[in-house]
């Protein structure tokens, strides 16, 4: 039996691949701050949660030093999903912050398991698409990214930089310690448990919008043009399990869809699924990131054995249907 520590294992993808590790009979240990996070997250379908709150779980803030050292000596491998993001509007609202916020996280988790480097089998980072130049993510072209294209480096965001030092200082601790790490740069994932208040992104944003029209107006930030690579939680969850068994020492990989969707295409989803007759208002006064991009997911498919498998349509259905039923709650 593995023992798997997972940091933010109560967000909304470390809550669902806890819960897939557990089903393959790995022993799972959790750290969250419960900043997005939720207890909750972690139960069953029966309301139980599904790792021994009082052993396996810590409410530690990875913001502090060593905190997590003496958790990762008792561990095979740590899966680092733990960082500060949010929706557009609180990324480029709270840059210093989230850039300072994440460089702690990601240097004191990477130095807990390099203090344990005798006993740690291996590590994997998650990494973001935003890290990748933002002279690649400016023009509604899409050419599928590649991993290499990642340096020289220029992300449009702090977060895009914080993730890509997080990044490098993974290299750095398998080249220096010899424990086999993997980065997984996840584009734009989607589904439920998640946040669909303020400082929730995109999808879950349109999501409230639309079961609450037309109490709340249905408006969509920027013009609607630019595009993202959409991922289910579902895929996502499949990528790391796959790489905790095929990719450990093999860099760079990643997922997500060679398909770039509108954010107009996604809001008239929306819209179409809510049954409602929704006038949609494309706010031009607001930011939007950069303007389209996708994956070249050769890597993943060659690696992994890998590729998204949960049509768009079907993810935001049941990601419409979670939201609703809590809002109704």
């Amino acid at each position: 039996m593995r023992k798997i520590l997972v940091t933010g294992g109560a967000g909304m993808i470390g809550s669902n691949l806890v819960k897939q590790l557990i089903k393959n009979g790995d022993e799972v240990f959790v750290i969250d701050n419960l900043w997005r996070g939720k207890l909750e997250y972690l139960n069953d379908e029966a309301g139980i949660p599904v790792i021994p709150l009082d052993t396996n779980f810590y409410e530690i803030d990875l913001l502090q030093p060593n905190v997590a050292d003496q958790i990762i000596s008792s561990v095979d491998y740590v899966i680092h999903l733990a960082d500060i993001v949010a929706g557009i509007d609180y990324v480029f609202n709270n840059q210093g912050d989230i850039f300072r916020q994440n460089i702690l996280i990601n240097s004191n988790t990477i130095n807990s398991v390099r203090k344990n480097k005798q006993t740690v089998k291996g590590f994997i980072y998650i990494g973001t698409a935003c890290s990748f130049p933002l002279t690649r993510q400016n023009s509604l072209d899409v050419i599928p990214l590649k991993e290499e294209e990642l340096y020289p480096a220029l992300p449009e965001s702090a977060y895009g930089w914080s993730k890509l030092m997080g990044q490098y200082e993974t290299e750095l601790l398998e080249k220096e310690t010899g424990i086999p790490t993997c980065t997984l740069m996840f584009h734009n994932v989607y589904g439920s448990p998640c946040d669909f208040g303020e400082r929730s992104q995109v999808i879950p944003a349109l999501i409230r919008k639309a079961i609450n029209y037309p109490t709340e107006p249905f408006h969509v930030w920027g013009s609607g043009e630019q595009g993202r690579a959409f991922i289910h939680v579902d895929d996502i969850v499949n990528a790391i399990c796959l790489a905790l068994e095929k990719a450990m020492g093999k860099g760079t990989i990643q997922i997500g869809p060679a398909v770039c969707t509108s954010i107009k295409d996604i809001a008239e989803t929306v819209v179409q699924i809510s049954g409602k007759d929704i006038s949609i208002f494309y706010d031009t006064t607001k930011p939007e990131g950069d303007k389209a991009r996708s994956a070249d997911y050769s890597k993943a498919k060659e690696i992994l054995g890998w590729e998204p498998k949960v049509p768009l349509k079907e993810g935001l259905q049941k990601q419409y249907n979670w939201i609703k039923e809590r809002l109704e709650q």
